[in-house]
């Protein structure tokens, strides 16, 4: 009988699988991630350290151009193209808000013509501003 000691072979982990799962994770996460960014016409918007308003489905994004030209969700209207609009708006009942994004350097009348419009129709309103950092830093944010 031999009953000499045998060598046993040493067990080796293989990591292959685990490293190729780990880069499927982060192709997936990569791939699944949505960076919002709002695409449209470049407003000037004025600062401000107000809290941030969420926008809903049904709001209706009016933009004032430094031109003056006036934008409704990214698409180019009249003041008659607006009127109807808001007025369409307002005939639905929604429930939404008309988000006013006004460049700073726009005319202040134009301006409070489209909040004296969409006020007349009983919308209601909301003045989108950039977030400005010494504000926020001063009221300790």
């Amino acid at each position: 009988m031999n009953f000499s000691a045998r060598r046993r072979d040493e067990p080796l982990v293989d990591v292959t699988p685990l490293i190729d799962i780990i880069f499927q994770l982060v192709i997936f996460f990569m791939v699944s991630t949505t960076f919002v960014t709002e695409q449209g016409i470049e407003v000037d918007l004025p600062r401000s350290s107000s809290q941030t308003i969420l926008r809903e489905r049904n709001d209706i994004q009016v933009k004032v151009a430094s031109d003056g030209a006036i934008y409704v969700d990214d698409e180019a209207v009249s003041w008659e193209g607006l009127t109807q609009t808001l007025e369409a708006a307002a005939a639905k009942g929604q429930g939404g808000m008309v988000i006013i994004k006004a460049d700073q350097s726009v005319d202040y009348g134009r301006a409070v013509a489209v909040l004296d419009l969409a006020r007349s129709l009983g919308l209601q309103l909301a003045l989108a501003t950039e977030a400005n950092k010494a504000g926020a830093e001063a009221a300790g944010e």
